[in-house]
């Protein structure tokens, strides 16, 4: 979130983000993820095993230069599976008969192995991806799978293959040519792992189970761990070499994840621009995309929303402990129907804001996760006012979501408030938002703040805000 001071002083603080590079129709009718808020693209949200199965089926695939390890075996056996996926689902999105990849390759980038990738060598090559040149995927198991094992657990390894195979797959049904940008060929190939991953969380896998609760949702981390770094407009690498945010990244993803293949190859640079809006990309020359959480700043995205949705009964912000009989605070910002008034723990609020600059836990981590939250509150008070809708259950939780994303929108045009500020969404709130609503759900929640037990769900209700509006909200989640 971004606030300058009518003179053109900008206050921001940079974010520090976790990247991984990577290298250059599932049958059936498919169905709303809110026909049911307690289920997910149809399937029960539930929690259970998740990874390697005890007894999998065993790999159809050797690997070449592996040191024979456990992490190798893994990805030997992600590879068996997303092909004995592909080798069923291939033929009636894109017709024709699924061709295997070449081969496999293992290095340790800190290795001196002599293995050698799509003609280059190793040596300090982090990274996995598919060459087109000769059809071979590889991965490097010194770091960059034993790291994404214990990020995000034997289904994150297998994500990251996944979209690799995703580009093998593409390539294959001339969904993309070398004059295809970046762009849609990495989006294209999120949505195609979208694919496997639902065949998996069905149970059809003879070598993976996936939860619809926990275990998709470390799958959505490991999304989100893959995006863009943020950049300026005058970074001279701008614009170059694009892969998208985490939002772009979970929205592909999900496409294929809830409506199949079709959906994959429907995604371009005009469908991508169409999701991208007006909403931010890159920072402007003096951003750095963070605002700190303050008094200062509460009252003025407080302010800016008064503006924006001009409710007859503005609710009164306080800044002392929630006072609400029948309904439970949820801080750091909680909402109280019968007094109409949004209670700030503005320390917990900072604290909720503050930028994870080591990049750990590999989510984007900065004020917009905070300032969603309280966002999410305001949100409480327009439904509200609204009238004829419940806040305390499933449905308002996912509402309160969406209208969110409506706000979150509206935002990326500065408004300017009473003091003298003007406020403004920046490129990465986006993604801020979305990695704190698959983390703490607070922005997906009703004013108890009890929210659905899917990251998927909430992560797509959100985005239905973002692309849509208010009525569209209130139609979907009544």
């Amino acid at each position: 979130m971004g606030r300058r001071h009518l003179v053109g002083a900008v206050i921001a603080v940079s974010s520090a983000l976790l990247v991984a590079a990577c290298s250059t129709t599932v049958p059936g009718t498919p169905v709303s993820v809110f026909a049911d808020p307690f289920r997910v693209a149809g399937m029960p949200a539930t929690d259970g095993p998740t990874g390697l199965r005890p007894d999998p089926a065993k790999p159809t695939r050797e690997v070449q230069g592996t040191d024979g390890g456990d992490v190798d075996e893994l990805a030997r056996q992600a590879v068996s599976d997303i092909e004995e996926f592909w080798s069923s689902a291939y033929r009636e999105p894109f017709g024709g008969t699924f061709r295997r990849v070449k081969a496999l390759i293992s290095w340790d980038a800190n290795g001196f192995d002599s293995i050698a990738f799509c003609g280059g060598d190793t040596y300090g090559l982090v990274n996995a991806g598919f060459c087109h040149d000769d059809r071979t995927i590889g991965w490097d198991r010194g770091e960059l799978l034993p790291d994404l094992q214990r990020a995000h657990g034997d289904m994150g390894v297998t994500m990251v293959l996944a979209h690799e195979y995703g580009h093998a797959v593409q390539r294959q049904a001339e969904l993309v040519g070398e004059a295809t940008p970046t762009l849609v060929a990495e989006q294209q190939a999120d949505c195609l792992a979208g694919v496997y991953m639902r065949w998996v969380a069905e149970d059809n896998s003879p070598r993976f189970t996936l939860s619809t609760g926990e275990g998709l949702n470390n799958v959505l981390a490991a999304v989100i761990a893959f995006r863009d770094p943020l950049m300026a407009e005058t970074d001279p690498d701008a614009g170059l070499d694009e892969h998208g945010s985490a939002f772009e990244r979970l929205s592909a993803f999900q496409f294929g994840f809830t409506d199949g293949a079709a959906a994959c190859a429907s995604i371009d640079m005009r469908e991508i621009g169409q999701r991208r809006g007006d909403l931010p990309v890159l920072l402007d020359e003096n951003e750095t995309g963070e605002w700190e959480v303050s008094e200062t700043s509460v009252r003025a995205i407080v302010d800016a929303l008064d503006i924006l949705f001009e409710p007859a009964d503005p609710p009164r912000l306080s800044f002392a402990a929630a006072d609400c009989p029948g309904t439970r605070p949820s801080p750091p910002v909680s909402y109280c129907p019968d007094t109409n008034t949004i209670a700030v723990d503005l320390d917990e609020l900072a604290r909720m804001g503050t930028q994870d600059v080591t990049g750990a836990s590999g989510l984007a981590t900065g004020d917009n996760t905070a300032y969603s939250v309280l966002v999410s509150r305001y949100m409480q008070a327009i439904q509200h006012q609204h009238g004829g809708v419940a806040l305390d259950d499933a449905e308002a939780a996912l509402r309160t979501a969406c209208l969110t994303g409506v706000a979150t929108t509206m935002l990326s045009k500065s408004v300017t408030t009473p003091d003298g500020n003007t406020v403004a969404l920046t490129a990465g709130d986006l993604d801020e938002a979305v990695s704190g609503i698959l983390t703490n759900g607070l922005v997906a929640s009703d004013i108890n703040g009890e929210s659905v037990p899917s990251g998927f769900s909430r992560i797509d209700a959100f985005r239905v805000g973002v692309l849509g509006d208010q009525d569209r909200c209130f139609t979907r989640f009544s």
